[in-house]
Formats: C-alpha cells, sequence, structure tokens
C-alpha cells in the first residue's frame, strides 16, 4: 500500500493548475463489493460528473479526452481493484495523475478548480491519529499504516527479513539444534529434570542471533519510518520485545507492546489493530484533549470561531491549531493583499473551499489540523475553529 508522505502531501497542495481534478471514492478490502467492482462502478459515475463540471467550465474536448486518458487506464486494471483499502483518492491535470490508496474512509466526492482539494487527506499526517504497527515474530514480519478507525498492510518484502532463519541462515538451525541436544542429554539429571549447564551460553547465543534479526529488520523499517514522527507499535511475546528496543533506531517507537502472538492470539489483522487501538488509546486521547483544553482554557485573544479572523491569522502564521468540522465545507475566497474574507452560501466555479485552503496552508506551516465531528468541536457554532502560537 502506498504510503502518503508530508512531501507528498505539501507537494498536491501547492500544485497550480486549470483545470485540477480531485476525486474520493469509499473502497473495500474483501467481499462481495470487490468481487462486483463496485468501487470500479463509482469512479466510472464521479468521472462522468467530471466531465460535466469541465464542459460547464468551457475545457474543450481535446483536453478533457487527454485528461481521463490515465483514469480509463486505472479503470481497466481489474488487479488494481482487487487490492484496496478504504478510500482511493485520486488527482488529475495536464501532464499529471496520482492516485493513493490509503486507509482513510473517504465519503464520495469530486472538486474542480484551478488546485487539488486535500482536506480528506489530513487525518493521515496528523501526529496524533496515525500510527504504525509492527507485527513481530521470529517466523514472520508484517508491517501495517494505520489511523484509529482503519489499517492497512505496508509492503516490505523486499526491505526486511522475513523470518530470522533468513538472516542467520543455517548456522542458527544447526547451533540452536545442538543446543538442545545439550540440555536433553548432558544437562538431564537421572530423575528426568534439566540442570543449567549448557543452558545459558544456548540462551545467549539465542539473544545474539535474536539481536541480529532484528537490528536487520530495523534497518528495513528505519527506510521507511525515518523521517516520520508517529508511533510504532509492536506487537510480539513480551520476552521479545525488549530486544527489539535495543535493535530499534525509531525515535517514536511506542513503549508498550500488544502482548500475545500476532498469530496465534489474533484473528487476522483487523483484530491485531483493535488490539494495538487499546495500546495506544491514551496517547491518542492526550494530544486532542490537550488542544480542546487550551481552546476553552486561554485567553480570549488566543483563540477563534471566527471564520473572518482565522484565515488571516493562518496567513501570518500565528495558527498552532486548527479544528474543522468533518464532513462540512466553508465555499467562498480569501484576498491575501486585503486579509478579507468573503463567504458564501454554496460552491461555485468563482469560489473554493476555505477550509482546504485553511489546512493545507496551517500543514504548511507545521501545525496540526484536526477533521472533528461537529457534536465534538470546541466551539460547536462554528465549523472552524482555532488556538493561535501568540495573540
Amino acid at each position: 500500500m502506498p504510503i502518503l508522505t508530508e512531501e507528498q502531501f505539501k507537494r498536491l497542495a501547492n500544485f497550480d493548475n486549470k483545470p485540477c481534478v480531485s476525486i474520493y471514492i469509499p473502497t473495500q478490502r474483501a467481499g462481495k463489493e470487490v468481487l462486483e467492482e463496485k468501487a470500479k462502478g463509482d469512479l466510472k459515475s464521479q468521472w462522468k460528473k467530471v466531465v460535466e463540471k469541465l464542459k460547464a467550465t468551457n475545457v474543450d474536448q481535446e483536453k478533457i479526452d487527454k485528461l481521463a486518458k490515465p483514469v480509463e487506464g486505472l479503470l481497466g486494471d481489474s488487479n488494481f481493484w482487487r487490492h484496496q483499502s478504504d478510500g482511493l483518492a485520486l488527482f488529475v491535470a495536464d501532464g499529471f495523475f496520482e492516485h493513493f490508496t490509503v486507509p482513510v474512509n473517504f465519503e464520495t466526492y469530486i472538486y474542480v478548480s484551478d488546485h487539488f482539494y486535500v482536506k480528506p487527506l489530513v487525518p493521515m499526517l496528523n501526529r496524533n491519529e496515525r500510527f504504525y504497527l509492527l507485527s513481530l515474530q521470529l517466523e514472520d514480519v508484517k508491517l501495517y499504516e494505520a489511523t484509529q478507525y482503519s489499517v492497512g498492510e505496508v509492503e516490505i518484502q523486499d526491505l526486511v527479513p522475513s523470518q530470522l532463519e533468513d538472516r542467520v541462515g543455517y548456522d542458527y538451525e544447526q547451533k540452536n539444534s545442538k543446543h538442545k541436544t545439550q540440555r536433553n542429554s548432558i544437562g538431564a539429571n537421572p530423575d528426568g529434570t534439566s540442570t543449567q549447564h549448557g543452558y545459558e551460553p544456548a540462551s545467549r547465543d539465542r539473544k545474539n542471533e535474536i539481536l541480529r534479526f532484528f537490528r536487520a529488520v530495523d534497518k528495513g523499517i528505519y527506510g521507511i519510518l525515518n523521517n516520520e514522527k508517529v508511533p510504532l507499535v509492536v506487537a510480539c511475546q513480551d520476552s521479545l520485545f525488549p530486544i527489539y528496543e535495543e535493535a530499534s533506531r525509531y525515535k517514536h517507537l511506542y513503549h508498550q507492546v500488544v502482548p500475545g502472538n500476532p498469530e496465534a492470539d489474533y484473528d487476522g489483522m483487523f483484530d491485531l489493530h483493535a488490539g494495538a487501538l487499546d495500546v495506544l488509546e491514551p496517547h491518542f486521547r492526550k494530544e486532542r484533549e490537550k488542544k480542546m483544553e487550551e481552546f476553552t482554557e486561554l485567553k480570549p485573544e488566543r483563540t477563534s470561531s471566527s471564520v473572518s479572523d482565522i484565515l488571516p491569522a493562518i496567513f501570518e502564521g500565528k495558527v498552532d491549531t486548527l479544528f474543522l468540522e468533518n464532513r462540512e465545507d466553508l465555499w467562498g475566497n480569501y484576498n491575501e493583499n486585503m486579509a478579507s474574507v468573503q463567504i458564501d452560501n454554496e460552491e461555485s466555479s468563482a469560489n473554493l473551499s476555505l477550509m482546504n485552503l485553511a489546512a493545507k496552508k496551517v500543514i504548511e506551516q507545521g501545525g496540526q489540523v484536526f477533521l472533528v465531528e461537529g457534536a465534538f468541536m470546541p466551539n460547536k457554532d462554528s465549523k472552524m475553529n482555532a488556538v493561535f502560537r501568540y495573540s
């Protein structure tokens, strides 16, 4: 599954051309809907709507046909539609086509303008909403990218050894077998109980071999995550976690393990994901609650629920945290020279999404953006709330 990086997000956010087409559709991982290619049908119907919008803005047929080519290529790729996550985001412009299969549940949506619509991708960038889950066994290693509400596997086969024997080889098996024989013969008492003879060296050798294996695993994982700032939580037996802690160089390795054998004690990826959520729950709660408390406790000049105040503050670099109502939007225009906001009642070819504008600008400046359901907004009377860095 491709990982949307902050650099990719910023490239999309700053792309400037006309027309730019953004398409979001929900997808399915398995089941009847995958077999019936429901997501593929959704993309077909949404592209028809895009074509209608393009024609309404006087885009000529030749350019529409050119924009359609990569979309048609994707529609013709049956293998692609059999390997989806929770959402599919497509970005199309003249000479530009990118798509992301991501573990975020999108609502079906299209946006045609001179820029891309990136607001729905915000959860992928929130440090407190994204995490990585490493399923770690001596016989198998898997990496997942997840949010609080979805999970998808990251392809790592070419980057890490899949099992301990792949890293330490035949010598390990021979040594392990030899020590086992010693424990069963030389180290046995007449009554059948074992002594410590031969056990401690074998234990040390085994730990060293496991450490070598975990360092090889970390090398591949670090190559993927070294620029990330989100937690990596490990699912493994308790006895293995201290060894992986020693091997890992990732600065955001979570301190608590998802306990048990990932293969034997969990019923597949989604059950393992649920176990990770239980472990990470304090982490998820902490950052958002801290920001919510700041909004209610700071002096009035450090917060705002007025779009007309928030947007100019964003362009001044003042906004530390932005709360946007999920599944909603605000339409209008912003004049940066005049620092003035025009808010319209509905979307039109003459305006833009003010939420999209606000989100990408705050992320570009290193701030945090949270998509929040209306009932949980700090100030429920507004679709946009902000905490300022300074008054």
